[in-house]
């Protein structure tokens, strides 16, 4: 499968910049979810690599193959980027069948395929499923009812299973009546030497003419498979959809139409018909937005499941991040356009580049707490916080502030004469959804309306503190002190509110422990996973632990 590659793709409307110089990169085999709120450009950046959409300018490949260029002038029309697409809504033909629906797209599809001799592929098939005479008169009278008539529904899907075999060759091999003789092994193997002494004529004359067959009953002319653009037969189109049906489990729904379906049912069928055509890349647009809880925690495993079995890449966009969390290899969050950060999950999670990643990732929500303080030269940062604690944040890793907050300037200063740099182009338009500074949200019990507070004067001793409600330890040995605001037991966890002056924090018991509303109680800062932020910025600086004075 190939990788996907998205060099500065941009897409505008106007001023309005949907997608903002996005660069990327997917991995072959990769699972990528685009994550981020409504209306970020996830669904637009995935339309433009699938041909759906045009983008303003910027270059797309999948694989070795450019497919949008705006500076060559290429553009790759859909239906020829070879990519699946699952749609929120499964978009499935009321009037046809689940067969009918998978098949529909194959039906049509003409391209260059090999030329197969199919009667040697049917012969080679059923000589490998008469080897066990045996097998085959069990899994007929496996499909026996309580009367003893054979349901031949279910016979013909045992013997397409277990042999991987078209329904026509299914019926062939019925048609021997292997289960009724009274030694199925010997009757098979009868049957066995009259189809070889078929399939070696057949393969001598082919030797005769010059070709050969190769094991996929292909055609060789001096060593290269003979192709030829042609249409699927209906051989082929049966044994794609009996193969994709397999995979996601909905062999037995085959006759059934779309209303006599579930919802997940019928999100089995919607993959299968992406799957059928055998994409090399597969896009999901929230496929899972239309099902219920408990429905969509079963898709994602089947997902997971589909992505090992196929071998596909899957871009799946999402703004639910528990699933961006659970199904990627990678997550790719995106906001207002730009892209926030690009890395594997547990990275996002534990390593955010900025206040908007760390808000956004993680459930319960992050807990933000402003500090001010300065380093010291061991290279723990003293902090005041909560308005008079004082702590100390030791860094995992050494770092110099004084060198950090230099580099963030030029970095600030590079990026803007750039800027400058490219709004001089007669063809450049000035981006009118303005990037914002993120506003991160301290909870408090009282909280005033920000809107008309002023701004205070942010200095390089600013900084906020991020804390994931389950580094939030609770004990009688802790120093800071609190009381319950709010508690929601859920049987495994328990979410707590704890008020330390008019501050709130968020925090997560793991047990069946009963908290009481008022009570008072002891925490502290646990783990090396307490984030530091740069507030004039909202950059991430360092990854440490939060000591109580």
């Amino acid at each position: 499968m190939p990788e996907i590659k998205l060099t500065n793709v941009t897409k505008r409307w106007g001023k309005f910049y949907a997608v903002d110089h996005l660069n990327l990169e997917m991995e072959d085999n990769s699972f990528i979810t685009l994550l981020g709120p409504s209306g970020c450009g996830k669904t637009t950046t995935l339309r433009m690599i699938a041909g759906l959409e045009t983008p303003t300018s910027g270059q797309i490949k999948i694989g070795k193959r450019v497919v949008f260029d705006s500076e060559a002038g290429i553009n790759v029309p859909a239906n020829k980027r070879k990519v699946g697409f699952l749609f929120q809504n499964y978009a499935l033909w009321p009037n046809m069948t689940v067969y009918q629906n998978i098949a529909f797209g194959l039906s049509n599809r003409k391209e260059e395929f090999p030329e197969v001799n199919f009667e040697v592929r049917t012969l080679r098939s059923l000589i490998a499923a008469l080897r066990d005479g045996r097998e085959i008169a069990k899994l007929v009278e496996e499909c026996r009812d309580k009367r003893g008539k054979l349901d031949m529904d279910k016979v013909y899907l045992k013997l397409i299973d277990n042999y991987m075999i078209s329904i026509y060759t299914a019926k062939t091999l019925f048609g021997y009546k292997i289960h009724e003789a009274s030694d199925p092994q010997a009757a098979a193997a009868k049957k066995t030497q009259e189809l070889q002494g078929k399939l070696d004529g057949i393969l001598a004359a082919c030797k005769e003419k010059g070709t050969e067959l190769n094991e996929n009953s292909e055609v060789i002319v001096n060593g290269n498979v003979l192709t030829t653009e042609r249409k699927m037969t209906k051989e082929e189109i049966d044994l794609a959809v009996r193969r994709v049906s397999r995979i996601v489990k909905i062999g037995m729904f085959m006759d059934r139409y779309p209303a006599e379906l579930s919802g997940g049912q019928q999100q089995r069928v919607a993959i299968a018909r992406t799957l059928a055509p055998e994409p090399e890349v597969l896009f999901m647009d929230e496929p899972l937005s239309n099902l219920d809880a408990k429905l969509r925690l079963e898709m994602r495993y089947e997902l997971q499941r589909l992505h090992v079995e196929t071998g596909s890449t899957f871009v799946y966009v999402t703004h639910d991040q528990m699933e961006a969390m659970t199904l990627a290899t990678k997550i790719c969050l995106i906001n207002n356009g730009v892209l926030q950060q690009y890395n594997a999950p547990l990275t996002v999670y534990n390593r955010p580049n900025n206040l908007f990643v760390a808000d956004f990732v993680g459930n319960p929500s992050i807990n933000f707490v402003e500090g001010k303080g300065k380093q010291e030269g061991d290279g723990s940062i003293v902090l005041n916080i909560f308005d008079g604690v004082k702590a100390r944040f030791k860094p995992t890793e050494k770092v110099d502030l004084e060198e950090w907050f230099a580099q963030r300037d030029r970095a600030e200063a590079a990026a803007e004469a750039e800027n400058q740099e490219r709004l001089k182009d007669k063809k450049a338009v000035e981006k009118g959804n303005k990037d914002e500074k993120f506003k991160y949200h301290i909870a408090k019990v009282n909280e005033d309306d920000y809107t008309l507070t002023e701004e205070p004067a942010i200095t390089n001793e600013d900084f906020v503190i991020g804390i994931r409600p389950e580094n939030i330890r609770m004990s009688d040995d802790e120093k800071l002190e609190g009381i319950i605001y709010g508690a929601m037991p859920t049987g495994m966890e328990s979410t707590v509110k704890l008020r330390i002056g008019d501050y709130l924090l968020t925090s997560v018991a793991f047990g069946g422990t009963i908290f009481q509303i008022g009570k008072k109680i002891n925490f502290g800062m646990a783990g090396r996973y307490i984030l530091l932020f740069d507030r004039k910025s909202g950059k991430y600086i360092a990854t440490g632990e939060l000591v109580i004075e």
